[in-house]
This record gives structure tokens, sequence and C-alpha cells, in this order.
């Protein structure tokens, strides 16, 4: 809905908050000349996210409140200090909210930081409009009955289409000192593989004027500003850079000046998550050498305006026998902090409160909702209220985020991307229908079973075709119908019983013909486009190879080996005009892990490299543009954009999507996040970008702890 009567201010802010030069976003479209088509790629249980920031009293345990909108996803909440609040400019003067909240939230596949001013009593309106102090919200309800039967005005602080086209990742904690807003983004891209783009920014709002305060060549997550603003602290790779980390990264902690970035120094070494007590105190979080995550304080002194890092003393705080880890510190209450515990006799991370000077656990959100994760806390400047974020459930009038097509706005015009709630999706030929994969891995929130299924392209349409464990779907380019799926265990070895499958998902009862015999992990097909031959991955000779067979009869009517070599060719994918097949390998270093993009000719000829991510890359699940210039792929080419243990939700804390010109020019990257993105396929149809909803509901939003924390 566009917002009507906004005040001067919000067409000011709104398209120049990121006045700074924005050569990212031209050189994201620049070079692209492929026609308009769609891409889709499945997100680990993305659809089933439904995140809301909740508070607490300090007090003791109590009744939640639900402070975000029960809409979006929203996340990383900051309570702002009065006079900070007291000096943004689009706050309405005359109605005193009861709370103020700066959080990052996910609005149509696009981060933002939001400003929310909630009320307990309605706002009075102007006529034609629901409150003259609003921004343009999308979906999000203003003056709408919540749990607190309160009113919010909500403000887009930073992010939003119009200046970044849905590329810019916000995580972490947002800090409002006076007019700045101090955040991590990652839309500048450093130039190197493998390097995160992960970066500290600083925003005055009044002029949306913007400061990178990160160096260049660097990564800086989870900044938080000290109580006087003059000081911001961050885990930081320094000049290590990602050494491919999945569970604890090998951050240090540095503190710089928050006006400019300048007077930097490494204060701690091996930390993450600072926190201020003080301008001299700070908090922060490590695993230590007992394998317990624990809480730390440092202490150090700065005089004449700098930080005198040879004076730092670092203490434990928090005891063995739990995990402890993002730490919250009071800035008005120094006896306590806020911290995540994942205790060894409960399956969920609870926010607790730690007394520091009696050494003891004083309250926990265990007594109110035991069985839910509580992530990230944060304390309000009196220290009366502790926050963090969770699954909202579906009570009242908090609403689930059950899609199983999430549009994401794309930096590229021709192109629309969806999140498909699957896995290894695929499009018809016609561009008319999807075909996709639920894992036995998966929570089997919408579906009874694991299997394949298939719906139309506008999402609507669901429904199964093999209930049977089955991954990754290509559809064949002649015959109308018909889906070929790897049937067996995903990520098993060379001699696992997996073989492929033809499906006709256009028989009432679907007709399935084995095309591979005797398991040896046949997996991953790809038809050519003539629909005569196969290519997939086998691993019948001991190694996991490419071979191409006969499409109608399988390998009884033709097969040939395609690759041979002590390593792993997989993921293949045949081009349009039949004259490539691309597909990830780990020849460069077998039995690494490390994955590099290859392409081969059907004849076994022409072998060549198109990317390599870095050193220890990954690189995966290739497919051809349907005019077979542009390859897309998922990759860690961008490392990580969070630290791994403040988004447990998240599988792993690297995967996005690229798109790179078939000689390996050109690389463009289409998403920003912290979660696993994968399996990618195009399709020759421009979707219309918009979401589908699941036609019932059943999102459970529930997630595994770190499986490194049991």
């Amino acid at each position: 809905m566009e917002p009507q009567n906004i005040p001067t201010f919000f067409l000011i802010f709104t398209f120049t908050v990121f006045s700074f030069p924005l050569s990212f976003l031209a050189a994201a479209a620049e070079g692209y000349d492929g026609a308009r088509s769609s891409i889709a790629f499945a997100t680990w249980l993305r659809s089933s996210y439904s995140f809301d920031i909740f508070s607490l009293p300090t007090s003791g345990p109590a009744n939640e409140v639900r402070l975000t909108d029960g809409v979006s996803v929203n996340s990383n909440g900051h309570f702002p200090s009065p006079s900070s609040v007291s000096m943004l400019p689009h706050l309405p003067n005359r109605v005193l909210p009861t709370t103020h909240l700066i959080y990052v939230t996910e609005r149509n596949g696009s981060s933002s930081i939001y400003h929310d001013a909630i009320y307990e009593t309605p706002l009075a309106t102007s006529s034609g409009s629901r409150s003259a102090h609003r921004a343009s919200t999308e979906s999000i309800r203003v003056e709408c009955k919540y749990q607190t039967d309160s009113t919010r005005s909500q403000v887009r602080l930073v992010g939003g289409d119009a200046e970044t086209g849905g590329r810019i990742s916000m995580k972490d904690r947002p800090t409002l000192v006076g007019q700045n807003l101090i955040y991590v983004s990652t839309h500048e891209d450093p130039g190197q593989p493998r390097a995160s783009w992960t970066a500290v920014y600083s925003t005055l709002l009044t002029t949306g004027s913007t400061r990178r305060l990160t160096p260049r060549g660097v990564a800086d997550f989870s900044p938080a500003v000290s109580p006087s603003g003059v000081w911001t602290a961050v885990a930081s790779y320094g000049e290590t850079g990602w050494q491919g980390d999945i569970e604890e990264l090998g951050t240090d902690i540095y503190v710089f000046l928050t006006r400019d970035g300048s007077n930097r120094v490494r204060v701690v070494e091996h930390g993450g998550w600072p926190s201020w007590a003080n301008d001299s105190t700070l908090y922060f979080h490590r695993r230590g050498e007992d394998g317990w995550w624990s809480i730390y304080r440092a202490s150090f002194h700065i005089r004449e305006g700098e930080n005198r890092a040879e004076s730092v003393v670092t203490h434990r705080v928090t005891p063995p026998g739990l995990h402890a880890f993002t730490p919250a510190a009071s800035v008005s209450n120094p006896r306590f902090i806020a911290v995540a515990t994942r205790r060894p006799d409960s399956e969920f991370r609870h926010v607790e409160l730690y007394d520091v000077v009696s050494n003891r656990f004083i309250m926990s959100t265990r007594s109110v909702t035991p069985n839910a994760h509580h992530y990230n806390p944060f304390i309000s400047p009196d220290s009366t209220r502790v926050g963090y974020h969770k699954c909202r459930g579906s009570t009242g009038h908090a609403r689930r985020n059950d899609l199983v097509l999430e549009n994401i706005k794309s930096p590229i015009s021709n192109i629309s991307l969806f999140q498909v709630d699957g896995s290894f999706p695929s499009y018809s030929p016609d561009g008319e229908r999807i075909a996709y994969v639920k894992l036995t891995t998966e929570p089997m929130a919408y579906v009874d079973s694991p299997g394949l299924y298939v719906m139309n392209s506008d999402g609507s349409g669901v429904r199964a075709v093999l209930t049977r464990p089955a991954f990754a779907t290509a559809w064949d380019w002649k015959r109308r119908g018909v889906v070929y799926t790897s049937v067996g265990p995903i990520f098993a070895g060379e001699r696992s019983n997996v073989d492929i499958v033809s499906v006709n998902v256009d028989d009432e009862n679907p007709s399935i013909k084995t095309l591979t015999h005797g398991g040896q992990n046949n997996a991953f097909p790809s038809a050519s486009p003539d629909g005569k031959w196969i290519v997939f991955r086998s691993g019948r000779s001991g190694y996991k190879n490419l071979y191409v067979m006969d499409a109608l009869n399988g390998e009884t009517g033709g097969l040939r080996r395609l690759t041979e070599g002590p390593w792993t060719d997989t993921m293949c994918n045949w081009s349009p005009d039949g004259e490539w097949i691309v597909f990830s390998s780990d020849r460069g270093n077998p039995g690494s892990g490390s994955y590099e993009l290859f392409k081969i000719h059907p004849n076994g000829t022409g072998l060549q490299k198109v990317l390599q991510s870095g050193s220890g890359g990954r690189i995966n699940h290739p497919w051809f543009s349907p005019d077979g210039k542009y390859i897309v792929f998922v990759a860690d080419y961008a490392g990580v954009s969070a630290e791994p243990i403040s988004n447990p939700h998240h599988f792993q804390p690297y995967g996005d999507v690229f798109v790179i010109k078939s000689d390996g020019s050109g690389i463009k990257r289409l998403t920003h996040n912290s979660y696993e993105d994968g399996t990618p396929a195009w399709s020759p149809k421009f979707a219309k970008p918009v979401n589908a909803e699941w036609p019932n509901d059943g999102s459970h939003c529930s997630f595994e702890d770190c499986h490194w924390l049991s």
C-alpha cells in the first residue's frame, strides 16, 4: 500500500539514505545481456522463519511482551537511549511512546533496519491516513491491536528497495548514537574471492550521509558502541581473513572511534560479540580450551582520547559446565549481564541474567517459555527489561511466514528470484512448472513424507509424485512431464544405494522407471537438449565421476564414462545448446571439500576451469541460463556475514547465489544473507515477482541449535 501524507523528511530520507556512491548497484546489472527469466533456489527452512522480538522484566519472570509486529521476520534488537531517541527527526511529539526499538527486519526478501515506537494508546490520525508518522511498510499493518493493546509507528532507517535493490544484508546489533545509526552491511565487494563483504557503517539519519568505519580489506562483525558513544568495538578478522570456519570465527576484538573509525587498536585476542559495560570495560564470548563457550570481561584504560591496549586485563566470567555466549552488558546496573545459554540438560538456548558479583544466574526465560530457543539478548538503558528474538508461534495476531515461493528482490532487473520451500528445484522446459524434493533431513512441516513434488511456477497446485527419499531434479527437454531424480540417501559414500529414476508426473498414477542399477551412488541427472542422453554422477569406480547414459532405457541402453580420476566430479548440468556440461569438482585437491567450477564437452574434450572460490572454497550446484551464456551457482565466494553462534538456526553461515558468464568472467552476487542458499535452477520464463503462500497452515518455526553445542 502506498503511504499517504508522509512528511517531507521521509521522501528525502528514503532516497538519500545511501547517498554515498552506489556504483555497486550499477555494477550488479551492467554486463548482463540475457533475456528476461527466473531463478529459483532453496534456502534451508527459510519459509518457516517466523521471528519476533520479545522482552521480559529483569526483576523476575513474568509474561513476555512481543515488541515487533508479528508479520515480518524480526531479529537483533536494540533499545536506544532516551537522548538518542529525542534527536530522531521523525517522531510524533504529541504522544509519548512506551517503548522504542531499533531492529533488523526482513520484508519481501530484503533486509532493513527499522525503528518502532510502540504506544499504549492509539495514535491520532489525519484524514485519509492511518498515521501521519510512518514510512512505506509494504505489508506491515499500522495501528492494529497487539498483545499489549498498543499501536506502533514504524520507520525504515536503513535499507529497502529504493536504495539497495534488496542487495544489502543487515545483521548483528544496530545501535543508535545521537542521530547516527551504526550497523553491519554487506553491500561492498572487497574484490577478493572468499573474503567477507561484512563491514560496519555509520549513517547520519538527518541527511543519509554514510561513512564506512571498517578499513578496506577487513571484515568486522557484531559492532557495539560504548555508553559515551565515543568508541565502537567489533569482532574482526583483522588481516588474517576467513579461514573457512563454520563454528567459531577466528576473530579478535578491535576498538575504534565511532565518529570516523580511526584510532583502531586490538584489545582482545580471540573473542567475539563485544558488549560495553562502561567506556573501559567490555564483555565478550569465546570458546575456551575446555570446550565450553563462556563470557569474558576485558578491562583497559583510555587516556587522552586514545586506547592504551597494553593495559588490557581479561577475566573469565561464566563458569564451565554450560555454554554462555552473545553477552549484553547493563550500563545502568553493572552488577548483571544478560547472556544466551545452552545447558546440558536442555535442548534449547535460553536468555539468562548473570550476577557478576555473586557469580550466579538470577533469571531465565526457561521459566516462561521453556521449549523455545531465545537469541541475542539486549538490555534497556534503565536495565529494567531484557529483549531477545525467538519464534513467535501462531498465537494471537502473530502470522507465520508460510510461503512455498518467496520473491527475493533481484539486483538484475531482467531476472526474478524465488526462494522455494524445498530443495533442488528445477523448471520444466516451458517454465510453467517446478519440480523439487523434500529431504529426509527436513522437518516435514507441510508434507507427510520426503520425496519428489511438482507445482506450477506460481506456487499453486503442489502435489507429491514420488514418496521415496530423493534428491536432485531435472526435466526432460523433449518428453513432456518426465522428471529425473536420484532415489536414496543424500550425502552418502561412493557405494551407497542411490539410483536414478525417471517419473512421468503427468500420469494419473506417476510411472517410475529405474535407469541405473546396483546403487553405487548414481545421482544428479541432467538431460541433453535433444532428449537422447543423461549425464550423471556415479561412484561405481570407487570415485565419484561423470557418466553419460541413454535417456530412455538408462545404462542398459548405452553407457560411457565422461571423466575419470581419484576425485569427485558432481552436480552436473547440460547447456541448452548441448555443447557443454558444467559441473563441480574437487579435482584440484581431492577429498579436501574444496570444490571448483568446470565445464567439459559431452565427448570428453575441452575441459575448462570456470571459477575457483579462493583457497579451500566451495562452488556447487551450477546451472546454465536459458541462452547458455551464463551460469548460476552457489558458493562461499563472499565468505561469512555474521558470527555463526549468533545465527544458530542457519545450517551454515555461507552459501550465496551468484551468476557468472560461461567463460568465467563477470561474476555477480544475487543474494546477501547468512542462510544456506543452494541448488539454484534457471527458467526460460520471467515469473511475476510475487510471493506464493502455502494453501495449508503448518510452519513449525523450530530449529536445531548449533550441532557443536550438543
